[in-house]
């Protein structure tokens, strides 16, 4: 019996080092669907992920396009942004600090 579990031990050794669930969950091309845009800074730490809204394209990380039905938002970077926190498939917390 012991010697089973030292060989299962040792089988399960590699795993123990797998990238943590939070930095897999960090990728941004993942959001997608139904997102409320969270503002009021009381929230912020509800939310998933704290993003910046710009104008410029060129500089952005992800260039997000608004669909106006929620079954169609069904891509990374397409979303329907609803007004109901509660049907959100995403909360985001919109910052004025680029950084």
């Amino acid at each position: 019996m012991m010697q089973a579990l030292f060989i299962l031990w040792m089988l399960l050794l590699p795993y123990e080092h797998a990238a943590p669930a939070a930095e897999v969950a960090r990728n941004h091309c993942q959001v997608y669907g139904s997102v409320y845009l969270e503002r009021n800074p009381v929230y912020k730490t509800t939310a998933s992920r704290v993003v910046y809204l710009g104008e410029e394209e060129a500089f952005a990380d992800m260039v997000v396009y608004r669909e106006s039905n929620k079954l169609f938002a069904d891509a990374p970077a397409v979303w329907y942004l609803t007004p109901n926190k509660a049907f959100a498939d995403h909360v985001l917390y919109v910052t004025d600090q680029r950084y």
